[in-house]
């Protein structure tokens, strides 16, 4: 069969999601190109090989020719047409985050539960990262013993002036909260929020999380690294560790100097992961059965509640504890069905 995917918001990645799907994914088709600026819709589509345009979400969701949803609008519009998806009996790719927060999350969980179907995937991508896979094959293997600690650094060139501490733990961090939740295959506990004294608003921060097995996962999220795009991670076991290795093509020797040229934003670094992403998205609506790898509107919430307690660590300079309501059952049963698979 060939799913046919309607694009709603078509921005820098959603620019880069209709790529993907037209280009770069057997068994889909780009069949709708959907935002609010018609002209950036018309110029995504003539791009990608869709003439098929639209202005209205909802009912670009609701169209009998639309298999799929892939929803890459504004993060407040995400819950909504999530939920949209859902009743219309569409599965969906939603970009992170999947709400705005935590409260929001719930109403999108309370929507699939009711549907009784598996139909939400968020675009958590970095559980698709090769990197990432081996990290996590090799604790999976017992190649490493029990883990014991998880290292991340996520560093961005630069962002705008309004960007804050607090934006660095909401809208940079839920990926490593949830990768770490991946690799390790246990939730957080506690969180506690560093950000130093004096600095600016959008200084590095650094979060220290304790897991309900005993493990301490360090984030540094550096917003302003001027260098370049830089993820980095290393994976303590007792036997042994994982680091990742960003991906590189080429190592320039010149002048006395050696140089591996590092990516300006997150698009080059990833690429691949959002390409198997997308592909196992597809793959799920030809099967009916979610991808082991993916994010599901669960992790979503998760993500978002860890998010939530470290900003409130960050502003009361304590440490927090992390309390999610407890995982209604569909979501139990979903995660022993897709743990039933091999991991590719």
């Amino acid at each position: 069969m060939t799913v046919r995917v309607a694009l709603v918001g078509a921005g820098v990645m959603g620019s880069d999601h209709a790529r993907i799907i037209a280009q770069e994914v057997s068994g889909a088709k780009l069949q709708v190109v959907c935002d609010a600026d018609a002209a950036r819709a018309r110029t995504v589509g003539d791009s990608y090989g869709t003439t098929d345009i639209a202005t209205d979400p909802l009912a670009t969701i609701l169209r009998q020719d639309v298999d799929g949803v892939l929803v890459s609008s504004p993060d407040d519009t995400h819950a909504d047409l999530t939920i949209a998806a859902v009743a219309a009996g569409k599965p969906v790719l939603c970009e992170k985050p999947l709400a705005p927060d935590a409260e929001a999350c719930l109403k999108v969980i309370a929507a699939e539960v009711a549907a009784n179907r598996p139909l939400i995937q968020v675009g958590f991508m970095r559980r698709f990262d090769p990197s990432y896979t081996a990290m996590k094959l090799a604790l999976d293997s017992g190649q490493i013993g029990r883990p014991v600690m998880m290292h991340n650094f996520h560093r961005n060139v630069s962002v705008p002036d309004f960007f804050t501490g607090q934006m660095a733990i909401s809208n940079s961090a839920p990926h490593e909260f949830d990768i770490a939740r991946f690799v390790l295959g246990v939730d957080p506990q506690t969180i506690t929020a560093f950000q130093g004294k004096g600095a600016t608003a959008i200084s590095p921060v650094c979060m220290v999380l304790e897991t309900e097995a005993g493990q301490i996962i360090t984030i540094e999220v550096n917003n302003t690294a001027a260098y370049g795009y830089d993820v980095r991670g290393e994976l303590v076991g007792e036997a042994g560790s994982i680091d990742l290795v960003t991906p590189a093509h080429a190592r320039l020797n010149t002048a006395l100097q050696s140089a591996t040229p590092l990516a300006e934003d997150w698009r080059p670094r990833f690429a691949e992961a959002y390409r198997a992403q997308n592909a196992a998205w597809i793959k799920s609506i030809e099967t009916g059965t979610p991808d082991r790898r993916a994010a599901t509107a669960w992790d979503g919430y998760c993500a978002s509640v860890v998010a939530e307690a470290g900003v409130k660590s960050l502003e009361k300079q304590a440490r927090v504890a992390i309390n999610p309501v407890e995982k209604p059952e569909f979501y139990k049963r979903l995660g022993e069905k897709m743990r039933e698979g091999a991991l590719e």
